[in-house]
């Protein structure tokens, strides 16, 4: 698409963007990403959700918030329908953009009796989702963002009919803001963290960032503890944001797991917090050991931010960005002899970290927000030809 001519200036634009629900996660947090971006270049944005914590900031920065739970799991989500399709005739929605299934879902039948004009229909592909009809939605938009090339592989191989020019590929972003390069907290904030987590001072740091669930690789972060402390390498472990509400019979797991490997005086298990940042600044290691393929790995990239080394799991998404960036954190899956030897390696002298060039937030909005303009500007199709 052409820039505007001298006389020109672009055109505002409407995108509504649809998702289940503003609590948490990485497609809430790019949907506030992008809110924001929009806002900034003059546009208006609006999100459609059933609500959550994330609003209040949604507001706060320019973005039109409207409840509606289209993402609530019940046969009666369908009467929706109707009210969607009013709000976006109402708003004068030029792009509405999906990035879940059932938001999806929800949105692509509203369109169907909108117009002309009718708005042009974008989705993200946010992670590998299971095949089959319900998740085929998400490869019906006129565009459809992948956040990773293994992301774009999965839609090409599952819905063969998607036309692979519709498919653009746009990674997450880092904010180099929140995650400034060399960053050190000060003395004040390692004062107060040490004086919550004192059997962590000592020693160097390894930080596993991650949710408490099972495929975060929780198990293998304690078992490498333990390696390294059979090779007579001292150590500190955080599981980070493991301990939630609902968790617990699996953190007293990994508890278990640490008494009877011997390192449980080593090893925190702590609840999400808001100093991420400053936690992995502190830090020797960052771990990603998913033990199963994600669709991104957003903390490799904070890390990387940040100069922190990062050792993870060489497979989906995770794998895509060590292998761009930084090489020497790559180990197979599950290889537990090498994850050992590689982390007593990054330890001892971790290669150089230069400051990122790609992966940025910056890089993710003017992608996502050139992908409007030039949806924009061009002619709607027939549904048939989709």
């Amino acid at each position: 698409m052409s820039e505007p001519g001298p006389n020109l200036t672009p055109r505002r634009l409407c995108v509504a963007q649809l998702v289940p629900a503003l609590v948490s996660g990485g497609a809430e947090r790019s949907t506030l990403e992008i809110g924001r971006a929009l806002v900034e270049a003059g546009h208006e944005s609006i999100v459609i959700s059933g609500g959550g914590r994330l609003v209040g900031q949604l507001e706060a920065e320019g973005s039109r918030h409207i409840e509606l739970p289209i993402g609530r799991k019940s046969l009666r989500t369908l009467t929706l329908v109707p009210r969607l399709r009013s709000i976006l005739a109402e708003v004068g929605a030029d792009i509405v953009h999906a990035r879940s299934r059932l938001p999806a879902w929800i949105g692509w039948h509203a369109l169907r009796k909108i117009g002309p004009p009718r708005p042009h229909f974008v989705t993200t592909v946010h992670g590998l989702n299971s095949p089959g009809w319900y998740s085929g939605i998400m490869a019906r938009g006129d565009r459809v963002i992948c956040v990773s090339n293994m992301v774009r592989d999965h839609v090409l191989r599952h819905y063969r009919d998607t036309n692979p020019a519709r498919l653009v590929l746009i990674p997450r972003g880092v904010d180099a803001i929140e995650f400034p390069f060399g960053h050190q907290p000060d003395d004040d904030w390692r004062t107060r963290f040490f004086a919550e987590f004192p059997r962590l001072e000592g020693a160097p740091l390894l930080t596993l960032p991650a949710r408490g669930t099972r495929l975060k690789g929780h198990a293998d972060a304690i078992r490498l503890l333990a390696d390294l402390k059979e090779r007579g390498v001292d150590a500190r472990l955080l599981l980070l944001g493991a301990r939630e509400p609902g968790r617990e019979s699996y953190v007293t797991e990994l508890e278990g797991l640490a008494e009877k490997l011997g390192v449980a005086p080593d090893m925190v298990i702590s609840a999400p917090r808001e100093d991420v940042r400053d936690v992995m600044a502190v830090s020797t290691l960052i771990l990603q050991l998913s033990t199963q393929r994600e669709s991104f790995g957003r903390t490799v990239i904070e890390a990387l931010s940040l100069c922190r080394p990062v050792l993870g799991y060489a497979h989906g998404g995770v794998g895509e960005l060590l292998t761009d960036l930084y090489p020497a954190g790559r180990v197979p899956a599950g290889d537990r002899a090498r994850l050992v030897e590689r982390a007593a390696e990054l330890m001892r002298a971790a290669p150089a970290i230069q400051p990122l060039t790609r992966y940025r937030l910056s890089d993710m909005q003017e992608a996502t927000l050139g992908l409007y303009r030039e949806i924009a500007a061009e002619p709607l199709r027939r549904r048939s030809d989709r």
